[in-house]
C-alpha cells in the first residue's frame, strides 16, 4: 500500500489568522508532527520554503514565504510543553531558527529514537515508516523546487505525507523507548541536538577539524582559528556559503604562509565569489595582526592522526565500545563517535560530546585505557 492511497486533505495557509485558527485546538501537552522543506541556494542559511504540521488527524501546509511565522508559532511550540515530533531534525531546526531560535520546547526526533530501539543509526524516514507503519512513501519530489509558487499538487501531496505518519511512528517508538528504559537518554540527545542547532556563532574551535595543522606552531594554529572564525562570522552576516569567502585549502594556505601585501592576497584568493573589496581588506588586516599570548592560550591544539600508543589505545577503546554497544543493543556510533574517542585519547580530556548518559556508561571503562 502506498501512502498516496490514503492521502488526507491539508489546507494551504498563507496568513497569520488562518494559522492561528489551525493552532487553536493544540493544547499545552499536545503532540504535533512537524516537518519542513527548505532550499540552499547560494546562501549560508537554509531558506525555509514550507512548514508541514500534523495534529489529531489534521494537517496543514504553511507558506513561510507569504508571512512571518514567529509571533504565531512561538506561543505554541516554544512556550508550552508541546511535544514536537520530527525526523532527523538538525537542518529543519536550523531552517526554523529565525522564528524558533531555541527550537521547540520538547523535541522528539524519530531518527534518534529508532537508533535507541535497535533500528540502526541514521535510518531514513521512508524506511522507518515502511518498517513501523507498513506504508510506502513516494520519493518523487525529493529534489523539488520548494520555493516555486504555486506548488504543484504532487509537491503538496509529498509534503503532507511527510507528516501523516509521524504520530503513529511516535507512539510506537515512545513505547519501545520506555520498554528499553531509554526514554531519558533519547530526551537528552534531542536536547543536545536543539542546543547545537541554536548556536549563533558556530564552532568556537573550528581549527580542530583541520588535522593537517596538527604539527603547526601554536601561533599558526591560533591564526588559523582566527581566520576560520572570521569566515564563519562573515558568512553568517552576508548569508553566503563559507566557501564563497574562503575554501578550506585557502584558509590553511593563508594561515601557514602570510601574503606579502594586499596584491599578493588578491592573487591567492582570486575566484572567491563573496570576497569583495571590504572583506579582502578585513582578511588582510586579520592576517597581519600579530598573535598574542592570550589568543594562543584560548586556542585548543589541533589533534593529529593517532600513532603508536595512541593508536593502540583507540583500538582497545573501540573493542570496549563495540562490546558495550552489543550488550546495550545500541549502534556503536551512537554510543561513541570515532572523533570523540580520538579527541579523548589525544588530549586526555573527556569530550563534551560524551557528557550526560554517555559519561555514566563509558568513563570508568575508558579512562584506564588512556596511553601513558
Amino acid at each position: 500500500m502506498t501512502s498516496s492511497d490514503l492521502a488526507p486533505a491539508a489546507p494551504w495557509i498563507d496568513n497569520h489568522e488562518e494559522l492561528a485558527t489551525w493552532l487553536a485546538p493544540v493544547g499545552p501537552t499536545a503532540v504535533v508532527g512537524l516537518d519542513t522543506e527548505f532550499m540552499r541556494r547560494n546562501t549560508f542559511y537554509p531558506q525555509l520554503a514550507l512548514l508541514q504540521l500534523a495534529h489529531d488527524g489534521r494537517y496543514a501546509l504553511i507558506d513561510p514565504v507569504a508571512f512571518p511565522l514567529g509571533d504565531v508559532l512561538r506561543p505554541t511550540f516554544a512556550e508550552n510543553p508541546v511535544v514536537t515530533v520530527m525526523h532527523s531534525a538538525g537542518e529543519d531546526l536550523e531552517a526554523m531558527s529565525p522564528f524558533l531560535p531555541d527550537g521547540p520546547h520538547t523535541l522528539f526526533d524519530t531518527q534518534i529514537a529508532a537508533a535507541f530501539v535497535g533500528m540502526g543509526l541514521g535510518i531514513s524516514y521512508r524506511a522507518l515508516v515502511a518498517e513501523l507503519v507498513g506504508a510506502e512513501l513516494d520519493k518523487g519530489e525529493t529534489r523539488s523546487d520548494w520555493l516555486q509558487r504555486p506548488l504543484t499538487e504532487s509537491q503538496k501531496l509529498y509534503a503532507t505525507l511527510d507528516v501523516v505518519h509521524l504520530h503513529p511512528v511516535h507512539a510506537i517508538l515512545s513505547e519501545r523507548l520506555v520498554e528499553r528504559d531509554r526514554a531519558a537518554w533519547h530526551a537528552e540527545d534531542c536536547a543536545r541536538m536543539k542546543r547545537r542547532a541554536s548556536e549563533r556563532e558556530g564552532d568556537p574551535q573550528p581549527q580542530r577539524s583541520f588535522k593537517g595543522a596538527a604539527e603547526w606552531t601554536p601561533e599558526k594554529q591560533a591564526l588559523l582559528r582566527r581566520v576560520l572564525r572570521w569566515r564563519e562570522t562573515t558568512a553568517r552576516e552576508l548569508d553566503k556559503p563559507r566557501s564563497w569567502l574562503l575554501e578550506d585549502a585557502q584558509a590553511l594556505d593563508l594561515s601557514n604562509a602570510l601574503p606579502r601585501d594586499a596584491a599578493h592576497l588578491d592573487e591567492r584568493v582570486r575566484g572567491t565569489r563573496a570576497l569583495r573589496a571590504p572583506q579582502r581588506k578585513e582578511l588582510f588586516d586579520l592576517l597581519q595582526r600579530p598573535v598574542d599570548a592570550q589568543e594562543i592560550e584560548s586556542t585548543a591544539p589541533v589533534v593529529g592522526h593517532p600513532v603508536g600508543d595512541a593508536k593502540r589505545a583507540i583500538n582497545e577503546m573501540r573493542s570496549v565500545i563495540d562490546l558495550l554497544a552489543t550488550q546495550l543493543d545500541l549502534p556503536p556510533g551512537l554510543l561513541c563517535s570515532r572523533r570523540s574517542m580520538e579527541e579523548y585519547v589525544m588530549t586526555g580530556v573527556w569530550p563534551e560530546a560524551l557528557e550526560g548518559w554517555r559519561r555514566g556508561v563509558l568513563h570508568e571503562r575508558l579512562a584506564g585505557l588512556l596511553p601513558g
